[in-house]
């Protein structure tokens, strides 16, 4: 039986600072975004098959954004952040 995609990744919590600018107010400010960051674990884990392999050998580490929107310091009103930057794949050092 496949293995689920968890399983090949350690995952923590984080939180890493964003300056965005509210669409209300056209203030920018900075704030703090929680992420899940999930590396890539050292080995397979046991039960692996070949489809299991084949897809170990493709994984990259990555991020994904929890916070959807934030509230504005300026005029306290909630706006959503762009979901283009939900997914970041990590470099390679």
């Amino acid at each position: 039986m496949a293995l689920d995609e968890r399983q090949f990744f350690t995952e923590k919590s984080e939180t890493r600072a964003e300056t965005l600018t509210c669409p209300k107010c056209r203030r920018a400010g900075e704030y703090q975004l929680r992420w899940i960051v999930r590396h890539k674990k050292d080995r397979l884990p046991p039960g692996a098959d070949e489809r299991d392999r084949a897809l170990y050998g493709k994984l990259r580490d990555y991020m994904i954004r929890v916070d959807d929107a934030v509230t504005c310091t300026t005029c306290g009103r909630r706006f959503d952040i762009p979901s283009q930057h939900s997914l970041v794949f990590l470099q390679q050092a």
